[in-house]
C-alpha cells in the first residue's frame, strides 16, 4: 500500500473512531446517562445554591462536590411538561407542540428516538405522562408514580433503579434513566392538602425523615414574611428534604452496579417553587434551575460554570457526549466543551417563555435573560385580566390577601401578580427577588431599549408566533 492510501484510510479510521472518543470516559466505553429531576424546586432551596436551611439537601450537595454546578442555569419554560419536553426535543415548546400540557408534534424526532437506534437501553421512573405521546419516547422500561409512592418513596425508587440498572448489565446495553421525583410539587409533606387527597383518591404518601418547623426555614425575598407563608413553607422545605433522600438512593443504586464511573449524572429542577413570583412565570425565581453534572474522569470535582446555559441545550449534549450524529434545526447547542473545561461559544442571553397554565388559561410571556438583566414581555396584560395559577393554591397566596387588607407593600404586590403590566425589567444581580421593576427608571432607558431589540429579533428568529404581536405592541409604545 503506498503512502498516499495508507494515509487515505487512516484518515477515515480516525474519523470514524472520533465520536466514541470524543464521547467516553477513560474507560473507552460509551457512556451512560442519568437524568434525575426534581419537581417544583426553588434553585436557591439546595444548599451548595446557596440555602441556609440546615441539613436540607445532602445527597445533592454531595453529587456537586463530585462534579461541575451550573449557577447561571435556566428552564425555557416554567411549568412541567413542556419543560420536559424541551429536555427531549431540543426545540422551544412552540417548535415542538408541547407550549402546555398535551403532545409533541409527531414529526419532532426525540432523543429517545436517537439513543434506542444507537443501541442504548431506555428507562423513565416517574412523571411518565408528562412526556407525551408516550411511543414518541421508546421507552424500554416504564415505572409510573404509583409504583414509587406517587414519585415520592425513596426507597422505592432505589429498588426501580437497582432493578434498572441490573438489566442494561445483562443485556450489555449502555442505558438512559429519566428519574423524576415528585417532589417538592404539591401537595406538600404533612399538609392538609396531602391528607385530604390521600384520602380523597385512596393514596398512601411516604413519611419524610425530617419535619421542618416554620421557625427553622427561610422565606425567599419574592415572598412576605407571614406565620401562613412560613407555615407552608416548612412543609415545601420538608418536601425538599425527602426529594434530596430520594436523589440520594438512586445515586447510591447507581454506585452499587458498578456502573457509576461509566456515567454522566444530571440533576436539574423543571421550574421554581409552586408559590408565587416563581412556577408558571418568568421571572429568576421562575427559570433559574439548580444544575449539576457529575461525569467522572470527564468533569473536574468541585467545579463551578457561571455560563449561561438552559435546558434546550441538554439533547444536543446528550447527542455529542453519546458520539450520536446531530440533529439538523435543533434550537439548542451543546454544553460538552463547556463541562470539559475547552473553548466554548458562550450564550449571550438565555429566552424563556410562558404559553397556557394546567387550567388551559392562556397568559402567553416572552422574557431574555443575561446573567445580570431580565426583560420580561406580558403580552396577556391588560389591565382587567387576572392572573390564576396553582401556585395560588394553598396557605400563603390566601395569607397574602389577608395582610393586603392592612399592609400597601403587600396589597401592591398582590394587585402586580395578578395583573401586571405589558413590561418587566430586572437588575437580577442585585435584585434577584425582581421586587423592583426598572422599566420607567430613565437610568435603565439604554437596557430597555437594548432587550426589546434583542428579543424581537431572537423571536424572529426562532418563528415566535408571538413576534408579531410584541412587534405591534413596540411600535405603539414608542
Amino acid at each position: 500500500m503506498d503512502r498516499r492510501n495508507f494515509l487515505r484510510r487512516l484518515s477515515v479510521l480516525l474519523a470514524s473512531a472520533a465520536p466514541a472518543a470524543l464521547s467516553c470516559s477513560k474507560t473507552g466505553i460509551r457512556p451512560n446517562f442519568l437524568l434525575i429531576t426534581a419537581d417544583d424546586l426553588h434553585y436557591a432551596s439546595v444548599g451548595v445554591f446557596g440555602c441556609g436551611v440546615a441539613d436540607i439537601t445532602p445527597n445533592i450537595d454531595r453529587l456537586a462536590s463530585e462534579g461541575v454546578r451550573f449557577t447561571n442555569a435556566h428552564v425555557n419554560i416554567a411549568v412541567c411538561q413542556p419543560c420536559r419536553s424541551v429536555l427531549m426535543t431540543g426545540k422551544y415548546p412552540h417548535r415542538n407542540g408541547a407550549v402546555g400540557f398535551g403532545p409533541i408534534f409527531e414529526n419532532v424526532p426525540t432523543l429517545q428516538e436517537r439513543l434506542r437506534k444507537a443501541g442504548y437501553y431506555n428507562g423513565i421512573a416517574g412523571k411518565v405522562s408528562h412526556l407525551t405521546p408516550e411511543e414518541k419516547f421508546c421507552w424500554d422500561k416504564i415505572v409510573r408514580d404509583n409504583e414509587l409512592g406517587q414519585g415520592r418513596d425513596s426507597a422505592l425508587f432505589y429498588v426501580h433503579a437497582k432493578e434498572f440498572f441490573e438489566e442494561s448489565k445483562k443485556i450489555k446495553k449502555p442505558f438512559f434513566l429519566m428519574a423524576n421525583s415528585s417532589d417538592p410539587h404539591r401537595p406538600f409533606a404533612g399538609s392538609e392538602q396531602e391528607k385530604h387527597r390521600a384520602v380523597s383518591r385512596n393514596l398512601i404518601y411516604p413519611e419524610a425523615r425530617l419535619y421542618y418547623k416554620p421557625q427553622e426555614i427561610e422565606v425567599p425575598g419574592f415572598l412576605p414574611d407571614l406565620p401562613d407563608v412560613r407555615k407552608e413553607l416548612a412543609q415545601y422545605y420538608t418536601s425538599t428534604h425527602r426529594c434530596d433522600r430520594t436523589v440520594g438512593m438512586i445515586l447510591q443504586a447507581l454506585e452499587e452496579s458498578g456502573l457509576a464511573d461509566q456515567t454522566m449524572v444530571t440533576f436539574l429542577s423543571d421550574n421554581g417553587m409552586a408559590f408565587p413570583y416563581a412556577k408558571t412565570n418568568c421571572y429568576l425565581s421562575s427559570t433559574k434551575t439548580p444544575w449539576i453534572v457529575r461525569w467522572p474522569g470527564v468533569v473536574e470535582p468541585g467545579a463551578v460554570k457561571t455560563d449561561l446555559v438552559s435546558t434546550v441545550d441538554f439533547m444536543p449534549t446528550i447527542l455529542e457526549s453519546a458520539g450520536i450524529s446531530m440533529i439538523e434545526g435543533l434550537d439548542g447547542e451543546s454544553y460538552l466543551d463547556l463541562i470539559k473545561g475547552r473553548p466554548y461559544r458562550k450564550r449571550n442571553y438565555v429566552y424563556t417563555a410562558f404559553h397556557v397554565t394546567v387550567a388551559d388559561r392562556e397568559y402567553p410571556m416572552r422574557s431574555l435573560q443575561d446573567k445580570k438583566y431580565g426583560y420580561i414581555y406580558n403580552a396577556w396584560s391588560d389591565g382587567e385580566t387576572v392572573f390564576i395559577n396553582n401556585a395560588q393554591l394553598g396557605l400563603t397566596f390566601e395569607a397574602m390577601k389577608r395582610a393586603a387588607e392592612t399592609d400597601k407593600e403587600i396589597a401592591d404586590r398582590v394587585k402586580f401578580f395578578q395583573y401586571r403590566i405589558p413590561e418587566e425589567l430586572y437588575d437580577y444581580e442585585r435584585d434577584p427577588d425582581a421586587l423592583q421593576n426598572l422599566v420607567e427608571d430613565p437610568l435603565y432607558r439604554d437596557e430597555l431599549r437594548r432587550f426589546r431589540k434583542e428579543l424581537l429579533e431572537f423571536m424572529i428568529s426562532v418563528d415566535d408566533p408571538l413576534a408579531e404581536g410584541f412587534r405591534s405592541y413596540l411600535e405603539s409604545s414608542s
